[in-house]
């Protein structure tokens, strides 16, 4: 199942994890198994993937972060395939997003002799980063009638849905809100209209998928091969200045 109308997909770059995904997904269709666990599974090879940085193994680390990126999309897809969405699995995926990429790069910073200022940098850099793709693509989907579950403005705790309890979604979105709250202010601030135009072009879509999660994770593993970890936390940040660039883009050219 997917999250936007036939006509409104486009091509994301960071997105190579859905067909797999999938299939993990339908393997557990008629299962007791739900998406918390999978969340959960795609934190664990996260954190063997910061285990194998910390001891050296490079391609190891590779293999687990790219696990981590396929398996990321098979919660969201058991879901809908068992029709069960909910804002408590919304909110702890991107949590577990949040704190791993913070370890990941943490993790990189010890092994590289990195500033711990300049990996909070890039720290901020590359959430800005993913927050901005986010913007836009929970933008799309809300205009269209595509998914729903995710929505472009956080000002107050959802409803509880059908399956979960609205205590704990009160606790998810207090945490979710403490944490993301901030990069979403920041990328409101710089484009505040951006709701009422037309549904993006799927070219933009695609330009901005650049930032998207699983591709940032996938610059890391391709670095991590290739031996050049010193260079992950300065590209990461400097990859940021094209935030501007597709915000100037969207202001210009699609309103």
């Amino acid at each position: 199942m997917s999250k936007l109308p036939q006509e409104y997909k486009f091509i994301d770059v960071s997105d190579y994890g859905r067909k797999p995904g999938r299939w993990i997904a339908q393997l557990f269709v008629n299962t007791k198994v739900t998406p918390i666990h999978i969340t959960t599974t795609f934190i664990i090879s996260g954190l063997i993937a910061i285990a194998c940085i910390l001891s050296g193994y490079f391609y190891a680390a590779a293999f687990f972060i790219v696990l981590k990126s396929i398996i990321d999309a098979s919660d969201g897809e058991l879901a809908r395939l068992k029709n069960t969405p909910s804002y408590t699995g919304r909110y702890y995926d991107s949590l577990a997003d949040l704190f791993l990429n913070f370890l990941f790069l943490s993790s990189i910073a010890y092994v590289t002799d990195t500033a711990f200022g300049v990996m909070l940098l890039a720290f901020f850099g590359i959430q800005l980063q993913g927050t901005i793709y986010n913007f836009y693509y929970v933008i799309l989907r809300n205009s269209v009638n595509g998914d729903s579950t995710s929505r472009v403005f956080e000002k107050e705790t959802p409803i509880a849905l059908p399956g979960e309890k609205q205590s704990t979604v009160d606790k998810f979105y207090a945490t979710y809100n403490a944490f993301y709250g901030p990069f979403d202010k920041v990328i409101y601030a710089l484009d505040k209209q951006a709701a009422s135009c037309k549904p993006f072009p799927k070219w933009f879509m695609t330009m901005i998928s650049i930032y998207g999660l699983g591709f940032q994770l996938l610059i890391m593993a391709v670095m991590l091969m290739l031996d050049l970890a010193e260079y992950i936390i300065p590209l990461l940040t400097w990859y940021s200045v094209f935030i501007l660039v597709f915000v100037g883009i969207r202001k210009l050219f699609l309103r």
